[in-house]
């Protein structure tokens, strides 16, 4: 009874509920084959990018590049924004990073530089993540934010400048693990001497029978890794035709 019941919640929720809402369109459409390939085709691909072990399939090759280095030492922090809602309150990216950040300034004792504008919200989210830093208790003095930048070629820029003002010369690059291939290519192009330090790991690896029904933090996921990959072609034939 408890699987049929975690069975109908998931089809009635979206995703599962456009899987299902695609099928209902294809068995109805039967005789119209442009129709009914769409349908299914849509329902299928829904399907796939909603569950833990295609979601898993999309993000390893991005996650699996960089691991958390064991010993580490660098002149300042770097964390990229992951986004904020027009609250102030962080996304969970953006929590996970900063947090990373927090600790690793009580291990290392460095400053910060928080990297993210406001393209889409009303507040900074650099100002939102210095604001929980300081709660966190850490010197105001130790955090430099950014403001400025929209995009990681912006965040690896305006970075530049700070730690060219500042004489640092080699940075702890702190990003979820699925971003990290793209940062790390921008910020290596932009001059820096970079050390990467992946966090918010979003793979599950191991799965059960729920693993298969479609969820749409699942969804999620697999739509942030789809954007890396087309963020890094578009980034890769930037830098090429330099």
């Amino acid at each position: 009874m408890f699987f049929i019941k975690k069975l109908i919640t998931f089809f009635i929720i979206p995703p599962g509920l456009f899987v299902l809402i695609f099928l209902i369109i294809a068995y109805f459409s039967r005789n119209n084959k442009r129709v009914l390939t769409i349908s299914l085709a849509s329902a299928i691909s829904i399907y796939l990018i909603s569950i833990e072990p295609v979601k898993d399939f999309l993000l390893k090759p991005l996650e699996a590049k960089f691991q958390q280095p064991k010993n580490i030492s660098g002149d300042v922090i770097v964390v990229l924004g992951g986004g904020s809602y027009n609250t102030g309150i962080l996304t969970e990216d953006s929590l996970k990073r900063v947090l990373t950040g927090f600790v690793l300034h009580k291990r290392l004792n460095v400053p910060i530089i928080l990297s993210g504008g406001s393209a889409i919200t009303n507040l900074p989210e650099s100002e939102a993540m210095k604001s929980l830093l300081a709660e966190l208790g850490i010197d105001k003095k130790m955090i430099f934010t950014d403001v400025q930048s929209r995009d990681t070629l912006e965040n690896a820029f305006f970075t530049k400048k700070i730690c060219k003002k500042y004489g640092y010369k080699t940075v702890i690059l702190v990003t979820s693990a699925y971003h990290m291939p793209r940062s790390y290519m921008t910020f290596k192009q932009a001059g820096l001497n970079v050390i990467p330090y992946p966090t918010d790991f979003k793979m599950d690896k191991k799965y059960t029978v729920y693993s298969y029904f479609p969820k749409m933090n699942v969804l999620q996921d697999s739509t942030k890794a789809i954007r890396e990959y087309i963020g890094l072609f578009a980034y890769y034939l930037r830098f090429s035709f330099r």
